[in-house]
This record gives structure tokens, C-alpha cells and sequence, in this order.
């Protein structure tokens, strides 16, 4: 859903269905609109979401606010573009906003609203057929990671990502988007564990304190992002044949653990160790340490006959 006005001083009001969180939707709207009308990007205004201007959105989720609000933005400024051609055609060298305010003592509508939704979709259980969804997103991450052995510790040196956004609405954005994505994944995999207390069920991983969400110093030290280029262009059928890349690169930060994963194996071979490599997510530092099965390692092991009372902590 959105609502757009064209002014007579030739500034251009945007109002969509969709919130801004830091994701840079905003600006990709506003894209949107001077792209489809012609005109600077200085010219486009957006107005903060609100239910009197773009009623009954869908949610800002699932990495589609820009397919649905994209389009919406896209249709509402066609109709006034198309509104506006004749008075383009026959005044060429008049600035926009001259054109706008003949338009309006012409007593052209310079306001539209634009709707869209999801074309093809549909997907029946019963039958097993239908698109359950419009296009798939593919992406590739390579990590290379140092395991301190002794510790546990790592240093993630650097990890390549190349990413599938069909014809980017604004590169930057993207690459911020995947860089994120990937830190957050890359923190589910490796630091952000749940502890539970046996004797309670309490949550004992709660706050920053407790719950370590990865920080500047646990990002790859080499963090390198391409955009992969469409071999046809403009064969998707989205706003612009964009992508939507909020959360889909969030599972490359995989890459991390299972880089992790090699180290810990070549440290077991290295070790001598016999037994199977049994190793959960997250990897933290613990994990780590205690996957390598070294001397050490043995020498803090309790007899099962000697254990008394219930640990401290059980890890889900």
C-alpha cells in the first residue's frame, strides 16, 4: 500500500506500508518514486508510516518489504507520470514544478494511492503443487578462521560472500544488509548460547552479561561482499527485478563453524584423538576448547560413578 503527492513546488510527498528499522527501506522508496517519476532524489520526502496514510499493511517481515511496498511506490507514481506526460511532451524546457502546478490549475489529480500483491503465488498441501514462494534468494560464503587450541578462542581472518539481489535498488544498502546478516548468523553459530538452570528452568543466559552477541572484535577481520550480476536482467518479475536480502544471508554465517569444525579436526588428528567429534551449535570458546580432546582435556573428565548433584547449567 502507499500514497503519493505531487506539489506545486514540485517536491513529491511518499507514504508506504512499510517500517524503517535501520534497513534503509526509506531510501529504496524514494528510489522508487524518483526513478518512476523522473525527477531528483532531493525532491522525494517519505512520510513515517502510519495507518492514516497506508492502511491494513502487510508486516515489515520476511525480507519483503521492499517487493510489496517497492511496487506499491512503483504503481501510485506510474499513474502520476503518466498524468503529468502530457504537459512533459509539450512544455520540454519547464521544471517539474511547473509542470506540477499547470497540472493543478488544470485541475489534474495529483495524488494516488498504489497497491500490489505477490503475483503466481499459492501452494496446496493437499495437492503438493503451486508456488509456495515468488523466487528463491542463493548466496556463497567461504571462511577462513584461526582456533587458539589451548583456549578455544578464534579469530575469524576473513570470509568472502557472494550474493544473488538480482538487479540491486541500491548496492550499498545491500552489501550493509549482507554484512549484518552475516554478523548475526555468524554470532548465532559461535557466542549466543542458552543455559538453563536444571533445578529452576530458568533462562540463565539473560542480558548482555550473560548472552554474548558478537561484537566488533568477533567480526572477520577481511569481510569481502560482491552482488552477483543477472545474466538476464530483467527476466524477474519484482520492482526493478530486485531481491529482497534482509535475512537471507543470515545462514552463511555457518561458514564460520563449520570452519571451525576443520580446525577442531585437524587439532584432533594432531592429538591422536579416537573418539567421534560430536560438536552442537553455537561453538563457543568452551565447546571448542573441549572438542579437541587432548591431555588436558582428559584430565579434567569426572567418572560417571563419581559425579554428585546436578550441574550448574544444562545447554540447549
Amino acid at each position: 500500500m502507499s500514497l503519493v503527492h505531487v506539489y506545486m513546488d514540485g517536491s513529491v510527498l511518499v507514504a508506504h506500508g512499510g517500517t524503517e528499522m535501520g534497513q534503509g527501506l526509506h531510501t529504496k522508496m524514494a528510489q522508487i518514486a524518483a526513478e518512476t517519476l523522473d525527477v531528483p532524489l532531493s525532491t522525494i520526502f517519505i512520510s513515517e508510516t502510519a495507518t492514516n496514510t497506508a492502511a491494513n499493511t502487510s508486516p515489515t517481515a520476511a525480507s519483503a518489504s521492499s517487493d510489496l511496498n517497492g511496487y506499491a511506490v512503483y504503481n501510485a507514481c506510474k499513474v502520476l507520470a503518466d498524468r503529468l506526460r502530457p504537459y512533459r511532451e509539450r512544455m520540454h524546457d519547464a521544471s517539474f514544478a511547473t509542470i506540477a502546478k499547470t497540472a493543478y490549475l488544470d485541475r489534474v489529480k495529483l495524488s494516488e494511492a498504489g497497491h500490489y500483491a505477490t503475483p503466481d503465488i499459492g501452494f496446496s498441501w493437499a495437492e503438493n503443487s503451486g508456488l509456495l514462494y515468488f523466487y528463491f534468494t542463493q548466496g556463497v560464503a567461504l571462511a577462513e578462521v584461526e582456533l587458539d587450541v589451548l583456549t578455544g578462542s578464534h579469530t575469524t581472518r576473513r570470509v568472502d560472500i557472494i550474493m544473488d539481489v538480482g538487479r540491486s535498488l541500491n548496492k550499498a544498502i545491500d552489501i550493509g544488509q549482507i554484512e549484518g546478516a552475516f554478523a548475526q548468523g555468524q554470532g548465532w553459530c559461535t557466542t549466543e548460547e542458552f543455559l538453563y538452570s536444571p533445578a529452576t528452568g530458568r533462562l540463565l543466559t539473560q542480558g548482555p552479561g550473560n548472552y554474548k552477541i558478537p561484537s566488533a572484535l568477533d567480526i572477520p577481520r577481511d569481510l569481502r561482499v560482491s552482488l552477483m550480476e543477472p545474466e538476464q536482467p530483467n527476466a524477474l518479475k519484482t520492482i526493478f527485478s530486485s531481491k529482497g536480502i534482509g535475512e537471507p544471508p543470515l545462514f552463511l554465517g555457518a561458514s564460520v563453524f563449520f570452519a571451525l569444525r576443520d580446525a577442531v579436526m585437524a587439532a584432533r588428528k594432531n592429538n591422536d584423538a579416537k573418539s567421534p567429534l560430536h560438536m552442537e551449535c553455537p561453538a563457543t570458546a568452551e565447546v571448542l576448547r573441549m572438542a579437541c580432546e587432548d591431555d588436558i582435556v582428559e584430565l579434567t573428565r569426572i567418572p560417571h560413578e563419581q559425579r554428585q548433584g546436578v550441574p550448574f547449567a544444562v545447554r540447549i
